[in-house]
């Protein structure tokens, strides 16, 4: 599946939601490239330069690409942090939000899951931070210990119990 232009730019117009922590790490990141990693890069470029015949220089092709991605990964940043509202940790202890650990059961399953809610930028599956615009993560949402829901994934209606919030 390819993104549209529209796609892109609803993406560029949307709120990206970030906790301090998350702003910070990407503050720090940006700068980083500005800085260090772009001063590393023209060192490179001028080295590859150095040796000659640019057209068929591997060297002054790869400090080239690899110059693209980090100006790609610079705007990126930017973007986000231009974009971002910082949230904080969820008021209401009892109600799902920014920042809530929420345990669930599946349908009539034994096995809890713990997750917690995220932003989008953040969210990371391996770490169990869902983001709160994915199905699930929008179906969480405003629960409370005790509610049941249900929310539609590729394979049907999935129905869950939320177990614990905090």
């Amino acid at each position: 599946m390819t993104r549209t232009d529209r796609d892109l730019m609803t993406d560029q117009t949307k709120e990206a939601v970030l906790s301090q922590e998350k702003f910070d790490e990407m503050a720090k990141e940006l700068e980083h490239l500005k800085t260090v990693r772009r001063t590393e890069i023209a060192k490179n470029l001028e080295y590859a330069r150095s040796l000659g015949d640019l057209s068929e220089n591997a060297e002054y092709q790869e400090a080239r690409e690899l110059q693209a991605a980090t100006e790609e990964r610079i705007r990126k940043l930017e973007d986000v942090l231009k974009r971002a509202t910082i949230t904080t940790d969820n008021k209401k202890k009892n109600e799902v939000g920014f920042g809530s650990k929420v345990s669930i059961k599946h349908g009539g399953s034994d096995e809890e899951h713990e997750y917690m809610i995220v932003g989008s930028e953040e969210a990371d599956m391996r770490e169990r931070k869902l983001s709160h615009v994915s199905p699930l993560g929008a179906a969480l949402m405003g629960k409370k210990k005790g509610d049941v829901f249900t929310f539609e994934t590729p394979s049907g209606k999935q129905t869950y119990t939320i177990e614990k919030v905090a």
